[in-house]
This record gives structure tokens, C-alpha cells and sequence, in this order.
């Protein structure tokens, strides 16, 4: 098996009925199995995926265990050489998987890869080629000085707002939308952390095959849409505390000791005021 594509769904039935749809309309000559993982879905998911897609693997789990256990869960069992992360909210062109693998089988020092990832709208999701979020980084793109100067490199460190988006080149991580790993590298580094429960798991993914001497590279020779946000919609809260506890995890993971006491409690708190700004916000909006 060539690869192994890994589909989480949480109550996004019909989207995720359309990823597959678009997978299955590839054209490739890799051989690929798909893994379907639902969490505990209230839509009438499982069962409609049992019925339309009676080829595919399917787990069911009977809680919402998070996006990195669920995804773990599959890959545990996946066959591939190659392990594709794909958004459940997503649809996959026919090149894709072809574009891709291709990229990935000439270049063995790679560990993960990720095409060019588009919004709906034909915009770019930004967070398909992204830098750490060091201190500085996360400053500069908190205080929207990577608005104001889009063309400084020092003040776009996070979103690479500087770097052409239809130019390939090495990045620090890319999004779980669309990850393509190298089993070898999986092996090394580990799983996915599960102590990130939807949000950051991507980037600390990143960062540990990036720290293991493994490339992690953005190659927007082909691409994805992604209907982003679709599955996060139904528990405003839950979205905006694991948003804002993965900021806090992903530092104290990596940066904690790197940085002096000053600095990581000015983190705690930067994190926490935007946090209660989140929720005010987003107070607000629900009284409209």
C-alpha cells in the first residue's frame, strides 16, 4: 500500500461523504486506502458511511475523543508507506495524490509535505505554510504588524505572509488539513501528541520531525479546498479554550526553556488576555 488517507468526522456527514467522493475521483497510480474515523458523531454519520462506502476502514468511537487520538487510532492500523492527513471538510482535486506522492518519492529527506490549501472563496488558508510561533512571532502577529508591513520577513515570521504562495520552499509546519508524512519519519518522532485535543497538534507534529532532520516542506503545485471551520461550529466555547490551551501547551512543550521567566509569563498572559478577549467577542456576536 502506497498510502494510507486518514479522515476524522465529527457531525459533518455530508462534507466528509464529498472528501471521499473527490479521493475515489483521483487520478493516481498509487494504490491508496482510506480510514475513516468518526467521534461519536449525532448526525447519522457511521450509518451512512457504512452504506455508501462499504470499501473503506471505519471507527467508530463511542465519545469525541479529539482530532490526534482519533487520527492516532488510524494510524496505528494504516498499511502505507505514505500517511495522509486529510480534513474531513475537504475536497481533494484529481492531481492531487498523484502531484504529491510524486514530490515525495523524489525527495526520500522529506518527512512531511503539503500542497497549497484554498478557502472557498479562492483565497489562501494561510495556515497551509506557517512558521513556528516563537514569542517574537506570535507578537507580531497578535499586534497585526504583519498587516502593516505584509513584505517584512521580520514581522510575517508566523504566516510567511512574505513568501509567494505559488512558490515551493521549506517551512517550520504546515496544517493537518493536508499533511503528507513519511512513515520512517512517524516512526522516529512518534504520534501525534494527544494532549492536544484539536487545535496545535499539527504544528508540534511539525516541530518534532523538523527537530528529528527531517524536511518539512510546502509545495503549492497542486492543491485542496478547504470548507474550514466546519466541524468547530456547535460548541463555540469548547473551540475557543482548546484554541487558546494549545497556544499554551505548544510553549511550555518547546519553548518553556528557551526562553527566561519574564518572557514565558508575558506569554501566559498575552495568551490568557486574548483568551477572555475571545469570549467576549464572540459574547457579542451570539446577541446579534
Amino acid at each position: 500500500m502506497d498510502v494510507s488517507i486518514v479522515i476524522v468526522n465529527y457531525n459533518t456527514k455530508q462534507l466528509t461523504m464529498d472528501a471521499i467522493h473527490s479521493v475515489f475521483q483521483s487520478k493516481t497510480k498509487y494504490s491508496y486506502e482510506i480510514l475513516l474515523v468518526d467521534n461519536n458523531s449525532s448526525d447519522g454519520s457511521v450509518l451512512a458511511f457504512q452504506q455508501e462506502f462499504p470499501e473503506i476502514i471505519l471507527i467508530a468511537n463511542d465519545e469525541n475523543v479529539g482530532f490526534s487520538r482519533a487520527n492516532n487510532q488510524a494510524i496505528k492500523i494504516a498499511k502505507g508507506r505514505y500517511i495522509l492527513l486529510l480534513n474531513s471538510d475537504t475536497i481533494v482535486h484529481e492531481e492531487t495524490l498523484q502531484v504529491m506522492l510524486d514530490f515525495m518519492e523524489a525527495h526520500p529527506k522529506l518527512g512531511v509535505s503539503g500542497c497549497k490549501v484554498v478557502l472557498p472563496d479562492g483565497s489562501l488558508d494561510k495556515a497551509c505554510r506557517r512558521g513556528f510561533p516563537t514569542p517574537q512571532a506570535s507578537l507580531y502577529h497578535f499586534l497585526g504588524l504583519a498587516k502593516l508591513f505584509p513584505d517584512n520577513p521580520r514581522f510575517n515570521q508566523y504566516q510567511l505572509g512574505h513568501l509567494d504562495p505559488d512558490k515551493d520552499y521549506p517551512v517550520d509546519c504546515l496544517v493537518g488539513a493536508f499533511m503528507l508524512l513519511r512513515r520512517e519519519a512517524i516512526e522516529q518522532v512518534g504520534l501525534l501528541d494527544e494532549e492536544f485535543f484539536m487545535y496545535g497538534e499539527d504544528i508540534d507534529w511539525c516541530y518534532r520531525i523538523k527537530e528529528s532532520g527531517w524536511g518539512v516542506h510546502y509545495y503549492p503545485y497542486t492543491s485542496i479546498i478547504h470548507y474550514k471551520g466546519a466541524s468547530s461550529h456547535r460548541k463555540p466555547f469548547k473551540i475557543i479554550y482548546e484554541f487558546h490551551r494549545a497556544m499554551i501547551l505548544f510553549h511550555r512543550k518547546h519553548f518553556l526553556k528557551k526562553y527566561s521567566f519574564i518572557v514565558n509569563g508575558l506569554v501566559y498572559i498575552g495568551v490568557s488576555l486574548k483568551f477572555l478577549l475571545s469570549l467576549i467577542i464572540n459574547g457579542l456576536k451570539a446577541k446579534k
